[in-house]
């Protein structure tokens, strides 16, 4: 591997994640939190001089000699010190005086799970509030993915950290050059972003909140700026501007593009994005008459209203919140559970499994079924008119193995700190899928405040990996890796 490029590449990465906490030392200086500001001030010091080092350090690297692997090394170690750095704003101001829980809070943000360690939101200084939210949009699109469209100018090539980075199984590009690509992804999204925000302004929120809770949407991440989340406003319009956002955050960003495109055909013929719709239709149905049934409301259409919100924000991975679902029937809770590992749709900012995934999982599961009747028969396994090829099969299989590993293996680690079982597993869950919100004792008006330091470390891994997909970062534990 040629690790001076990657140093030098990390430490240009520094000085950009550094000079994005701008946006909230100015949020900080509108509201007075001088030492908030501050905070900020000391992070951009810190990350300029360490990221100055570093590009120094590897200056006179050969630019040209940057592959797989190279690609590999800056993204899961561009993500991290992203973390580390955007941690230390809490840190500095005394907000978060724990380093762990600064750095837990951050890693949340940045890979759009949405769990905190925080018991009190609204008291955070605005400065803070609007870091903590930003983190979110930053990581929701990809902050390899902004990189990288602003990279070519430094004469350094993107496509393979690009390809380590957008979440789902088809990693094509909307164009034949990676920087359009990039430059694409982000325009989209801000498209997206200023429309939500003029939504919500238009529903009498604040610029502020509304601009916090549209990087919370558009990412699916889930950090509000209440306590009590979306519940806090209690408005039927509020939640239906952020439902319908949180549905176009879960589907693939080239959908849009096609749409911009005026290929409207081509967006409602996608198989994946039926499933997606039809998944949140049914079990929106289901936990509807379930709720209500059960007599959680005493109307029906305020058991609609909850359940669709509470449904396309855990289907997105987002995690908002305008009921406590953790009172819901088990039959509920268990939907959302299961809708919790099936996840977006590939090429969304949405976390988990995918859909694509899980129709591939199902299709080849069934074509078994039928291969054992008859062994000789050959089944190609096709999402529309497409066969999907036995190297993507094997990629997508290995993937559905080691994620239910990594669930069974993580539940048992966080149980044998004395925790018990439905809050060890779902808080796997919660941080693998990138949703924040469990059962148990990390429910939707909990938080992750009582785990132990080495629980939160872990988790933070679970989210790092949940969010690079696995292969991207466990391919770092194979010693194959470091041979040349």
């Amino acid at each position: 591997m040629n690790f001076k490029i990657v140093i030098k590449i990390l430490g240009l990465f520094l000085i950009f994640i550094s000079l994005t906490t701008i946006f909230s030392i100015l949020w900080s200086l509108h509201y007075g939190e001088f030492e908030v500001a501050m905070s900020f001030g000391y992070t951009i010091l810190v990350g300029l001089i360490s990221g100055i080092i570093m590009y120094l350090i590897g200056r006179k690297s050969d630019k040209e000699s940057f592959y797989r692997k190279e690609g590999l090394a800056v993204v899961t170690f561009g993500w991290t010190i992203s973390a580390l750095l955007g941690a230390l704003p809490f840190y500095f101001s005394g907000e978060i005086p724990s380093f762990v829980d600064a750095f837990f809070e951050t890693m949340s943000g940045f890979t759009t799970t949405g769990a905190t360690i925080l018991t009190d939101i609204e008291i955070l200084p605005k400065g803070l509030l609007f870091w903590r939210s930003f983190t979110h949009w930053l990581g929701g699109m990809g902050i390899i993915v902004l990189f990288v469209a602003i990279l070519p100018a430094m004469g350094i090539g993107g496509k393979f950290m690009y390809k380590m980075e957008v979440p789902g199984v088809t990693k094509k590009g909307f164009t034949p050059r990676i920087k359009d690509t990039a430059i694409r992804l982000w325009l989209i999204y801000l498209i997206l972003s200023l429309a939500e925000v003029i939504s919500l302004m238009f529903c009498k929120m604040s610029f502020f909140d509304s601009l916090c809770h549209t990087f919370g949407t558009l990412a699916t991440g889930g950090f509000s700026t209440k306590n009590a989340s979306i519940g806090f406003y209690n408005s039927p319009l509020i939640e239906g501007i952020i439902l319908i956002f949180m549905i176009f955050a879960g589907i693939n960003f080239y959908l849009f593009y096609l749409t911009f495109q005026g290929k409207i055909k081509e967006v409602f013929s996608n198989p994946e994005i039926k499933v997606y719709l039809g998944i949140i239709f049914i079990v929106t149905l289901l936990i509807t008459i379930n709720v209500y049934s059960e007599g959680i409301y005493s109307n029906i259409y305020n058991a609609l209203r909850y359940s669709v919100f509470q449904v396309c924000s855990i289907q997105t991975t987002t995690g908002y919140g305008t009921a406590d679902f953790d009172l819901w029937p088990p039959l509920s809770r268990f939907l959302l559970v299961t809708l919790m590992l099936i996840g977006g749709s590939t090429g969304s900012t949405g976390g988990a499994m995918k859909v694509y995934r899980v129709i591939v999982i199902a299709k080849v599961s069934i074509s078994q079924i039928f291969k054992f009747i008859r062994p000789r028969r050959i089944i190609s396994i096709r999402i529309g008119k497409e066969v999907v090829p036995g190297e993507s099969l094997d990629t997508i299989l290995g993937f559905f193995v080691l994620y239910i590993l990594i669930l069974v293996f993580g539940g048992m680690f966080v149980s044998s700190m004395g925790v018990d079982l439905i809050t060890s597993f779902t808080s796997v869950i919660a941080t693998l899928v990138n949703i924040g919100p469990g059962l148990g004792r990390i429910g939707a008006s909990q938080n992750y405040a009582f785990f132990p330091p080495i629980v939160k470390l872990f988790l933070s891994f679970c989210m790092l990996l949940g969010r690079l997909e696995l292969f991207t970062v466990l391919v770092f534990f194979v010693p194959d890796f470091w041979k040349k």
